[in-house]
């Protein structure tokens, strides 16, 4: 059997969800520390899109977060993150991919799109943020009483999204989305995939 890889950056929220999922289920894996000023060539030849993160495990590549976590969750789930397959655990992580990331990278990139100032692009980003904060209203989780794929796949986003103008944020109503994402990032398990490599 050959030794599973992931080429990952640290910062990253795409590779952050990854190495959640991948420590979570339990799988023995190398990880490896990208720079991305310079690439490994071992990580452009099996990906030539050159972006992390990258699962390589006995010669089949995975390119893209969310198939990494949904491979991890498959090899064990002891907890049930899956939720046995209810539809909208992926759609919330498709509306955070596809709509939310997208409003997040102009707010926190605000000087390369001078279409409209900062605030329109945080604006825009809280209607998510609302959408959250109402699933929060009566449970600690998004669609459950614990943990699941949802959570882990969003906080990272949300986390940076915080991360902006923390000031802000900490002055928003978002009272149940602060906590959670505070009890997030305070878990064993986000200190544990965030911790420094060995130098």
């Amino acid at each position: 059997m050959s030794e599973t890889l992931l080429y990952s950056f640290r910062r990253c929220p795409y590779a952050m969800r990854a190495r959640l999922a991948l420590r979570y289920s339990g799988v023995i894996v190398q990880i490896v520390e990208v720079s991305l000023k310079a690439k490994p060539p071992e990580m452009l030849a099996l990906s030539p899109k050159g972006t992390v993160p990258v699962l390589s495990t006995d010669g089949r590549v995975i390119e893209q977060s969310l198939d990494i976590m949904q491979w991890a969750l498959a090899q064990h789930d002891p907890e049930n993150w899956l939720l046995h397959g209810d539809p909208k655990v992926l759609a919330l992580i498709t509306e955070n991919d596809q709509v939310f990331k997208h409003q997040l990278d102009r707010y926190k990139y605000a000087d390369r799109y001078p279409q409209q100032p900062m605030e329109h692009y945080r604006a825009e980003g809280e209607v998510f943020l609302q959408k959250l904060e109402g699933l929060l209203a009566h449970r600690a989780f998004l669609l459950a009483d614990h943990l699941s794929l949802a959570d882990v796949a969003l906080a990272p986003f949300v986390r940076q999204f915080a991360h902006v103008d923390r000031e802000w944020f900490a002055s928003t109503p978002y009272q149940q989305l602060q906590a959670w994402l505070q009890r997030f990032v305070e878990s064993p398990l986000f200190m544990a995939v965030m911790a420094k490599p060995a130098s």
